[in-house]
């Protein structure tokens, strides 16, 4: 099968070569029992439901009555495949909230996708397939009828005679013989009506089964929210840990640090005053390393104080002189506050690493209901956001936020790194931090 969809299939000659004809002769075959099948449940469900209400017994059935249309819809679609293999339809039903049969219950009644779902049962059930068992019937019928217009001659009209489709009487096996002849040449003929037939079901099947614009875009807001979700919890924890490690591990080391110091200065004699003296140093060490993984993970400084001081503490910590031009009033939500200091913490790190600069800017103020952070660096130039230096990850943390990257680094420099997040105030959180300077 050559062509992408039945209708392109039509308007070309090897139409009736393909498999295209008994795609369409197999969808309407399988149409009719199913239809049958499915007109007698909504007969049952639909009777006994009404009859039995008055004793709640039929309340069940009424329900199942409501949503009859899912598994029908379900193999619908995968019976869609025949005709129309091209774009498969996807599941219009959004996930239950909770877990449970309840929450499924209650999710799948307030969506319009199940009862588009009924609608389209009822319309399979009730109309579309007795339509379609005449047309099916009539292609086999007509042409099956001529075909056997010989052996109907030869067994029921003692070979003197044979009525054709009960419209006319043939009375010799030359005159049988040449109307199976039609027959066999009218089959093919009538493989175009049906394809025809088979296309208006295709897009009938779509309209109402497939996803509306207004259910992507819940799915998209879904998803959206998802994100935000999985990173609100995932800043959570990186709080956790930080605090974890402020309180508990880096307390520990601190008065380990202070009493190896005490016991180094009442040692005197080696080995002994050695061993004090490299493992006080040792603790030292772990305590600075301890100190700048607590710094990486979330800075208690961003958590106290704000962003403002947060961005101060990391230019200050820049090998390349940094200015700043802060002008934030107030505090933001934890996310966004997080996404850009490390996106900040990201661009001073590769101007150090890669632009040469022997100066940076970092300015940062709201514009519009906007985040508006600006980075530039008097560098070489030449950054790419997708060659492994961070910035890419930076793209996505803060794309989950709404937010976007702006990365402008000709050959020669500057470097302008420009981040834009929708922020609104927390008003819960304090701004216990310095003006900037």
């Amino acid at each position: 099968m050559h062509s992408p969809s039945l209708w392109q299939a039509l308007h070309q000659r090897r139409y009736l070569r393909s498999g295209w004809p008994w795609r369409c002769a197999v969808y309407f075959l399988t149409s009719v029992p199913l239809g049958a099948a499915l007109l007698a449940c909504l007969l049952v469900l639909a009777l006994a439901g009404s009859l039995l209400t008055v004793v709640l017994v039929g309340v069940p059935l009424l329900l199942t009555l409501v949503l009859v249309g899912l598994p029908v819809a379900h193999v619908e679609r995968r019976r869609l495949r025949l005709i129309d293999p091209a774009v498969p339809l996807a599941d219009a039903h959004q996930n239950p909230p909770r877990t449970g049969p309840a929450s499924w219950l209650r999710t799948r009644l307030q969506e319009r996708s199940t009862w588009r779902e009924l609608g389209y049962a009822l319309l399979f059930g009730c109309l579309l397939w007795p339509l379609e068992a005449v047309v099916i019937g009539s292609v086999l019928g007509v042409s099956g009828g001529l075909i056997s217009t010989p052996l109907v001659m030869a067994t029921a009209g003692g070979g003197e005679e044979a009525r054709v489709i009960k419209l006319w009487l043939v009375h010799s096996y030359p005159a049988a013989f040449a109307v199976a002849v039609a027959g066999l040449l009218l089959l093919p003929l009538l493989a175009y009506p049906l394809g025809l037939l088979a296309v208006g079901r295709a897009q009938l099947t779509r309209l109402l089964l497939d996803a509306m614009p207004h259910q992507e875009d819940v799915r998209v807001r879904e998803l959206s929210r998802s994100r935000m979700r999985l990173v609100t919890a995932f800043e959570a924890e990186r709080r956790r840990i930080e605090r974890d490690l402020h309180d508990g591990a880096q307390q520990r080391l601190v008065s380990l640090s202070m009493r190896l110091g005490l016991a180094r200065l009442d040692a005197r004699e080696e080995p002994l005053a050695g061993l004090l003296a490299q493992a006080h140093d040792e603790a030292q060490a772990a305590l600075v390393e301890l100190r700048e993984l607590i710094q990486g993970i979330h800075p208690r400084i961003l958590t106290d104080r704000g962003l403002a001081a947060a961005i101060e503490d990391v230019a200050d910590r820049s090998p390349v002189p940094v200015d700043l031009d802060l002008d934030l009033p107030h505090r933001f939500l934890e996310a966004v506050e997080s996404a850009v200091y490390f996106a900040v913490c990201e661009a001073l790190a590769n101007v150090a690493k890669h632009s040469r600069a022997t100066r940076a800017t970092v300015e940062a103020r709201v514009e519009q209901n906007q985040l508006a952070v600006r980075v530039v660096d008097n560098g070489v130039g030449g950054a790419d956001e997708t060659d492994g230096t961070g910035l890419e990850g930076v793209a996505d943390r803060i794309s989950v936020l709404g937010g976007h990257l702006l990365l402008s680094s000709p050959s020669g420099g500057p470097t302008v790194f420009r981040l834009l997040v929708p922020c609104t105030p927390a008003p819960d959180r304090r701004l216990d931090a310095p003006p900037a300077r």
